[in-house]
């Protein structure tokens, strides 16, 4: 079965709850090679998550190019059509009037869409910032674990 990284971290985090108690202790024996196993398989689908990060981030940046061209679409298509609409005094005001409201309109909804890829895009970069910060405090804290496990054991 292909674990992603938490899924890893969450089968450390099980094979040492299930770990053989040393009485008096407060330690337990735990397979050397299983843990050791599942770490390398973490450091093997670290970069995988990173590039994802990468990826995400990219996208964003394409997505705000996007939506930065379709403003300057709407904006050039509200002023070709101020232009197309000057003929007569009465028609002059009137398009000049809806041309503004257009490009009002056109610019609120450019700045809306920004604003909205912005927090998206965030919100996915905050999501993957807290995963990676938390895969790589589990990571330290079962190297000390095995660490510690292993220098005891040497000690006995």
């Amino acid at each position: 079965m292909e674990l992603d990284t938490l899924g890893l971290i969450n089968e450390l985090e099980d094979i040492i709850d299930k770990g053989v108690a040393v009485p008096f202790t407060g330690r337990c024996l735990l397979d050397k090679e299983e843990l050791l196993e599942i770490l390398s398989e973490i450091r093997l689908k670290m970069p995988t998550d990173l590039e994802q990060a990468k990826w995400i981030k990219a996208e964003r940046q394409n997505i705000i190019n996007d939506a930065r061209k379709e403003a300057e679409e709407i904006i050039k298509n509200a002023n070709d059509q101020l232009i197309a609409m000057v003929d007569e005094n009465e028609i002059t005001k009137k398009a000049t009037a809806a041309a503004a409201e257009i490009m009002s309109q056109a610019n609120a909804e450019a700045n809306a869409e920004k604003n909205s890829v912005y927090q998206y895009s965030d919100y996915l970069l905050e999501n993957v910032e807290a995963v990676v910060l938390k895969t790589v405090r589990d990571l330290e804290q079962c190297i000390a674990i095995v660490k510690d496990s292993r220098n005891k054991l040497g000690k006995q």
